[in-house]
């Protein structure tokens, strides 16, 4: 029986170009800066998003935390939404590791308000207050539905922090969903962004890695904070190389995983129980309540080979799917099915 996952766009598997791609990779010790292909997707990288270098790392949630030590001293604060990535679900490493402290604000549809920013930045001479260095942005925002934010509010944010002598940081896990959501180059999104991560290994189907880009001066002391964290690497041109295959190939499909989200969307908010509204799906990642508790819907799913996940958010807990490379409209239908089947055991009415 053919297994549906919808977990998270993090369980595909590398294409046959990168698994060529990684077995011909030549290699070399990365801690030197000798490794060929690291160099090249970091560079690539740095283009494509208007940067001046890259540096590759791990994942992205240590990308995020070498960006954050980068830009802040101990005792300084960021100010982040209260329902991203980087303060919910990353372990608290700024604070636990790094003595940052979070400050958040409201995530109003994926994304802070100006108003709500600029009442929470502490800046000049106050003995009681930290001092806010840092703005961090995400993009798109996993628990606001895969929400893609426009250049004009990224920008509008982050002139506010500049003009505030704060730095502006892009948690862009999945910026490219963002990009091909507003067809535009990844490179405008993060424009006036001082430092930027996004994923290998969620929509671009890497087996893993991500990359930082910024200024030169910015990498170059990222790159001994990755170290401090234990983040070196020897032979990474197996990682670079489907890397860069990735960069070549996957991005413009992406379109696929959206266009899959909102069938999936809209075939969810016609069952009787679902509470979902499908206009807010925009890219590859669907949000919705269902009768009785997550844990028993997730549960019975997977008798009939559909995985998913369930996650507390905000409004509560809620059930989470995700399309991604791998997955058909065919295999979106069949897992419609399968919903139907176990919505109709719990006899709700619409």
């Amino acid at each position: 029986m053919t297994i549906i996952d919808l977990r998270s766009d993090t369980v595909t598997q590398p294409t046959s170009a990168m698994r060529k791609a990684m077995f011909e990779a030549p290699l070399g010790d990365d801690n030197y800066q000798e490794d060929p292909l690291t160099r090249e997707l970091e560079a690539q990288a740095a283009t494509l998003l208007g940067k001046e270098a890259g540096l590759l790392v791990t994942s992205g949630h240590q990308g995020n935390l070498v960006s954050i030590l980068t830009h802040c001293n101990r005792g300084d604060e960021m100010i982040v939404g209260n329902t991203a990535h980087i303060y919910l679900s990353e372990v608290g490493s700024a604070s636990g590791l790094g003595g940052v402290h979070p400050r958040a604000v409201l995530d109003r549809g994926g994304i802070p308000t100006i108003s709500d920013v600029e009442d929470a930045i502490r800046t000049g001479y106050n003995i009681h207050w930290p001092n806010s260095a840092l703005l961090c942005l995400e993009n798109t925002h996993n628990f606001a539905s895969g929400t893609p934010t426009s250049p004009e509010k990224i920008n509008e944010l982050a002139d506010l922090a500049h003009a505030n002598q704060m730095k502006v940081h892009i948690d862009g896990a999945r910026l490219f969903n963002a990009a091909v959501y507003f067809g535009i180059p990844a490179h405008e999104l993060v424009a006036q962004a001082d430092s930027v991560t996004f994923c290998l290994s969620k929509g671009l189907s890497c087996p893993l890695g991500s990359l930082i880009c910024g200024t030169k001066e910015f990498i170059f002391r990222a790159r001994k904070i990755r170290k401090m964290l234990g983040g070196g690497m020897r032979q990474s041109g197996f990682i670079a190389a489907a890397g860069l295959v990735a960069l070549e190939t996957m991005i413009n499909r992406l379109a696929e995983d959206h266009d899959n989200a909102k069938r999936l969307a809209v075939g969810l908010a016609a069952l009787p129980g679902i509470d979902l509204d499908p206009d807010i799906v925009k890219t590859n990642i669907v949000y919705f309540e269902v009768p009785g508790t997550v844990e028993e819907f997730c549960k019975e799913l997977q008798k009939k080979d559909v995985l998913c996940n369930s996650y507390l958010t905000q409004s509560g807990k809620r059930v989470r799917m995700v399309t991604h490379y791998g997955l058909t409209a065919e295999d979106v239908d069949a897992a419609l099915e399968a919903i139907e089947s176990v919505v109709a055991g719990k006899k709700v009415l619409k």
